[in-house]
C-alpha cells in the first residue's frame, strides 16, 4: 500500500512550485505531498516537472494510489527516477492547469443553466463536456450561453467548504452525478460553492480545482450538442479566450 499524500492542490489551486520528498516508487513517484492534481471526477491529472540536482524529470500525469497516495508518471518510462527519500522541487504546468480550473468552474456553471441530472463529464483545457439525462434537446442553445456568460460576468466567488459524510447522506439533493458518486472513506467530504449568501446558485460536491472567482473563466460558448443514448445528450462547452 502506498503511503498516504498531503494534496496541496486542496490546500492552494494556484500555487505553482513547492518541494517534495520522495516516499515510494509505484509506477511513478510518490511523493510526501504533491502539487500535481491526480486524475479524478473528470479532471485529468496535471503535468510538469520535478527536479533535484541537475536532474529533471517531465510529469506527463498524477494517479491515485490505494491507500491516498498520487504517483506521478514519467512522460519517459525509461526516464531514471529522484531515489526514495531524495528532496525535490515540484513545478506544475501551469497554463494546462489553470484551463482545467477555468473550465471545471464553467461545467458547475452549466449544470444551473442546465437543471438536469449529471450522467458523466470530463474536463478539458479547451473543450470540456458534460452528459445530462436529457430527453429533447433544449429549444435555444444561444440563450442558455447567454445565460452562462451572465454568471461569468457577474464574478461570484468559488469557496469550498466540508461536510461529514453523514450530513451529505441527509442531503442527497447536493449531488448532481448520476455516474460518479462523491469520494467516501475519510469521513468528510468537499464542498464547491458559487456564490455567498442571497447570491448563490450552486452547492455540490467536488474535489476538483478551480478558480476563485467566475470571472476568471472567460466568455464560453455552448457547441455540439449530440445524442447519447434514448434519454442522454451530451453538450460540449468551449473556452472562447
Amino acid at each position: 500500500m502506498t503511503s498516504e499524500t498531503v494534496p496541496l492542490f486542496l490546500q492552494d489551486a494556484y500555487r505553482r512550485t513547492a518541494p517534495g520528498r520522495v516516499v515510494a516508487h509505484d509506477d511513478g513517484v510518490v511523493l510526501d505531498r504533491s502539487l500535481f492534481y491526480a486524475t479524478g471526477g473528470g479532471q485529468p491529472g496535471d503535468s510538469g516537472w520535478l527536479t533535484w540536482g541537475d536532474q529533471r524529470l517531465e510529469i506527463a500525469t498524477a494517479e491515485k494510489r490505494p491507500g491516498g497516495g498520487i504517483a506521478l508518471i514519467p512522460a519517459d518510462v525509461e526516464a531514471a527516477l529522484p531515489p526514495l527519500g531524495a528532496e525535490v522541487t515540484q513545478e506544475i504546468n501551469w497554463d494546462r492547469r489553470y484551463a482545467h480550473m477555468r473550465m471545471h468552474s464553467a461545467l458547475h456553471l452549466l449544470s444551473v443553466v442546465i437543471p438536469l441530472p449529471v450522467t458523466g463529464g470530463s474536463v478539458g483545457a479547451e473543450k470540456s463536456r458534460v452528459d445530462f439525462a436529457m430527453p429533447e434537446p433544449p429549444e435555444d442553445k444561444a440563450a442558455l450561453s447567454a445565460a452562462l456568460n451572465d454568471l461569468v460576468a457577474r464574478d461570484l466567488d468559488v469557496t469550498e467548504g466540508w461536510i461529514t459524510e453523514a450530513e451529505l447522506d441527509a442531503n442527497p439533493g447536493l449531488v448532481k452525478t448520476m455516474s460518479v458518486a462523491p469520494p467516501r472513506g475519510t469521513g468528510r467530504i468537499r464542498l464547491v460553492r458559487i456564490g455567498r449568501g442571497g447570491e448563490q446558485i450552486d452547492l455540490q460536491p467536488c474535489g476538483g480545482t478551480h478558480v476563485a472567482r467566475t470571472g476568471e473563466i472567460g466568455r464560453l460558448r455552448i457547441g455540439k450538442i449530440e445524442k447519447k443514448g434514448r434519454q442522454n445528450r451530451r453538450v460540449y462547452l468551449h473556452l472562447e479566450e
